[in-house]
């Protein structure tokens, strides 16, 4: 696949064969010897990882040529627009998981339209619906199950600058994974979501655009979520709002309630069940409870 689409849509695109990880590939361009030749929106992407990490360093594996790794460098402060403030910094995860809940919305869409294009004629009954929402703060759902996780990771300051020298946002997408490729019981693929194979430069293409729109967008509003048109994007997007969930905070302490929305920083709001009062949270592992 020569990923034309893909390569269109950032200013700089690199398929790799194979990545230990494809967050310290970036990393280590990003801020090596010829990091000016790796500009905001540059890209390093594989589809055969052998040492990924997720959130709270857990371990990202998968079959080669089933899924996709993908890197994206953002440099916030190039001089394009204001830098951000290091606040505005927790948002993009989130815009980043809004980004590809779009792509995979749009790509089991295309599936779904082709289904029943080939179901027309005869009387077997077409796919159903699939609810395909973002999880907060990194997963992307198809029907409760795990497609995408994120990860970002700040680089360090330029020297004599106290804002990070950019951001390395990772996502897993599960491509063709089959039922005995799954890393859980709660993932599943885009192949197993629509029961066609997916084409992986439409949805790869698809979020990178859509991401660095986004972002652009953001960034141009000075990091304000509100102003921008992100924090309404992201909460009309994130199917954690309304749930009832369980959070297991940094330090092991559980906290059940009610997700109610996002705060102006894009931390999640839970009204505590045990107190009756809403909680900020900034960081915790969220399992929607309908889902146990």
């Amino acid at each position: 696949m020569d990923w034309e689409r893909s390569r269109a849509a950032v200013p700089r695109f690199e398929f790799l064969e194979r990545a230990g990880s494809t967050n310290d590939e970036l990393r280590i361009a990003a801020t090596g010897a010829d990091a000016s030749t790796w500009p905001h929106g540059a890209v390093v992407v594989t589809d055969e990882q052998t040492a990924g990490r997720g959130r709270l360093g857990r371990s990202w594996l998968a079959p080669s040529g089933k899924t996709l790794a993908i890197s994206l460098l953002l440099r916030p402060g190039d001089g394009r627009a204001p830098a951000l403030p290091l606040e505005a910094y927790g948002w993009i995860p989130l815009i980043a998981g809004a980004a590809m809940t779009g792509a995979v919305r749009r790509e089991l869409d295309a599936a779904r339209v082709a289904r029943l294009d080939e179901t027309a004629d005869d009387d077997a009954d077409g796919p159903g619906l699939l609810e395909v929402d973002l999880k907060w703060p990194n997963d992307v759902l198809v029907s409760g199950y795990k497609v995408c996780g994120i990860l970002s990771e700040l680089l360090p300051p330029e020297p004599g600058q106290a804002a990070p020298g950019g951001v390395v946002v990772g996502a897993g997408l599960n491509l063709t994974l089959d039922e005995h490729d799954l890393p859980t019981l709660t993932s599943t693929s885009l192949l197993l979501a629509s029961g066609r194979r997916p084409d992986a430069d439409a949805v790869l293409a698809d979020y990178l655009a859509g991401f660095l729109e986004l972002f652009d967008a953001y960034r141009a509003a000075g990091g304000d979520a509100a102003a921008s048109g992100i924090a309404a994007r992201v909460a009309s997007l994130c199917g954690t709002i309304g749930e009832e969930v369980r959070v297991e905070l940094p330090g092991g302490r559980m906290l059940l309630g009610t997700a109610e929305g996002l705060d102006a920083d894009g931390r999640l709001l839970v009204l505590d069940r045990e107190s009756d009062e809403s909680q900020a949270v900034a960081a915790g592992d969220v399992t929607h409870l309908r889902y146990e």
